[in-house]
């Protein structure tokens, strides 16, 4: 059940946001942007809840690599 709650409460801030956000609509990002923000935000999410809740062994540094690896989605948002 709280998987669930967690699940509707990102969806509900999700949705406006991603019509808020898009360009057509007078937002700054456009999809592939929108798309690559929602991932890391529900990975930044997931691993809080899993590190609070569930109180997993300890987070390695693979998990910590794996997290510096997500900054580089900054190539995204680059205009080239």
């Amino acid at each position: 059940m709280m998987s669930w709650d967690l699940a509707l409460f990102a969806y509900i801030f999700q949705v406006p946001a991603n019509l808020l956000g898009f360009e057509k609509n007078d937002g700054p990002f456009g999809l592939f942007q929108l798309k690559v923000i929602q991932e890391v935000v529900t990975l930044a999410v997931f691993t809080l809840c899993t590190l609070f809740v569930f109180k997993p062994d300890k987070l390695g540094w693979n998990h910590l690599a794996g997290f510096v690896l997500l900054v580089a989605v900054y190539v995204i948002f680059k205009k080239w």
